[in-house]
């Protein structure tokens, strides 16, 4: 139970750092409020990614297969999107910051996730 915890834990924080680094390299990508309102919406995108994500993967797991694993990236843009309608803190204005941000959380959660499992080995 405490291992499901931590990883819940390290998986908000994961998306908090992912957020703010898409925040301040992108342009037009951009997160307002203080830091318990960036956790807040780090934690609706978790929420998002146990929630919708395998859904979304489910039905579009053909896709997937056809593209190699790329179509993952549009799956993760999905994703988001639906945070930027539910959440007030983040805004994102157009597609191109959108594609940018998605590229850029997905690499700084791929890095910190191979972190993690360094981590959790030992």
């Amino acid at each position: 139970m405490l291992r499901l915890i931590s990883k819940v834990a390290f998986h908000i924080f994961s998306n908090t750092v992912a957020l703010i680094v898409a925040a301040y390299f992108v342009v037009g990508f951009s997160l307002q409020g203080d830091i318990a309102a960036i956790a807040i919406t780090a934690i609706i995108l978790t929420g998002i990614n146990t929630l919708i994500k395998p859904i979304l993967k489910l039905f579009l797991g053909p896709l997937i297969l056809l593209t190699f694993g790329l179509f993952s990236l549009v799956i993760n843009a999905i994703t988001l999107f639906i945070l930027d309608f539910f959440s007030a803190p983040l805004t994102i204005q157009g597609y191109v910051p959108l594609i940018y941000g998605t590229l850029i959380v997905t690499a700084v959660n791929i890095v910190l996730a191979i972190a993690g499992r360094q981590i959790y080995k030992n």
